[in-house]
């Protein structure tokens, strides 16, 4: 008997702006699906056109109702981040959900943003930061709920403090997975911030186990020239529907987290199954690495200082 994919159920999300970063394939892509046809009205940040156009193609085959958009976005480049958020901003529109879900993953050599940072570091963690920073007051408005998608390599490893470029000697795994804890401690942070300064926004973590998306697929624009033969080993599995999950089930864990009535702030949702590698969402005790509330200070501090952004402090809010 084949095995049945796991679904959760969505809340109805008609009058509500989400943004998704990544939404051009994978996961993302099937978030953005998943959120337009509970009623949402989509906004697709992509760095290809052509297939965020395929996607939003996609989407309409199943949803021919769903409303839509492309926007520009590079989260390698602070100023790519900038144009979205000027733009976004010169529309007005309140954001309710943010799901920060792009990413790029273990390139064989070193790389570097357009600012300079290794590319892991700048994409997945200061480009979402500062993407987050810029649209603030939308997501206020919004009372928004963003959830930031790491991964269980934030279980391993550690943040490299003396070296976060890692300039001095790279490990592309190592970098991968100290991306998603920087990236993880800050979503944490930004929840306790947000109640303490009053922000009105709600944060949370998810992951989505192990499935056979593009991140370990053949990459030439970051030195990849073919398949890895870890994603040909989880596609065999995943597709036998052993160990592995597929994209459908992948994408639960963000998608509860996102809009399901019952997901906090502050928490981790990952696969319920073995190892949390598949299976349906769940709350999941904080990775190690996650649980230093002094460690989430410092990479928010430091973050702000490479951004060049600044989050709003407690001195800066206004008298009663």
């Amino acid at each position: 008997m084949a095995k049945t994919t796991p679904d959760i159920p969505v809340p109805d999300l008609t009058g509500k702006l989400a943004v998704v970063t990544g939404a051009s394939d994978g996961v993302g892509l099937g978030l953005a699906n998943r959120l337009a046809a509970a009623g949402a009205e989509v906004v697709l940040p992509v760095r290809n056109p052509r297939k965020g156009e395929a996607a939003i193609a996609r989407i309409r085959r199943e949803n021919p109702d769903a409303e839509l958009s492309l926007r520009d976005l590079d989260l390698s480049s602070l100023t790519s981040v900038a144009a979205l958020a000027d733009r976004l901003a010169e529309e007005g529109r309140a954001i309710h959900l943010l799901i920060a879900n792009a990413g790029v993953m273990t390139p064989p050599d070193r790389q570097t943003t357009e600012d300079g940072f290794e590319l892991q570091f700048g994409t997945n963690h200061l480009g979402h930061v500062a993407l987050v920073a810029r649209l603030l007051p939308l997501l206020r408005a919004g009372k928004a709920r963003i959830t930031s998608q790491i991964s269980i390599a934030a279980g391993r490893h550690s943040l490299n403090w003396d070296d976060l470029q890692w300039e001095r000697k790279y490990n592309g795994d190592q970098a991968y997975s100290q991306s998603k804890i920087a990236f993880g401690l800050f979503g944490l942070e930004l929840d306790r911030r947000s109640r303490d300064n009053g922000w009105g926004i709600t944060s949370n973590l998810s992951h989505p186990g192990v499935t056979p998306t593009n991140l370990l697929a053949a990459r030439p624009e970051i030195g990849r020239g073919r398949d890895t033969m870890t994603v040909r080993f989880i596609r065999t599995l995943a597709a036998r529907g052993i160990l592995f999950g597929k994209v459908e089930s992948a994408l639960l864990p963000a998608l509860y987290a996102a809009t399901s009535p019952s997901a906090e702030g502050g928490r981790l949702y990952g696969p319920s199954g073995f190892n949390h590698l598949s299976g349906p969402p769940a709350e999941q005790k904080l990775y190690s690495p996650l649980r230093s509330t002094d460690d989430a200070r410092r990479i928010w501090k430091i973050s702000e200082e490479l951004t060049g952004l600044r989050f709003p402090a407690e001195s800066d809010r206004p008298l009663a």
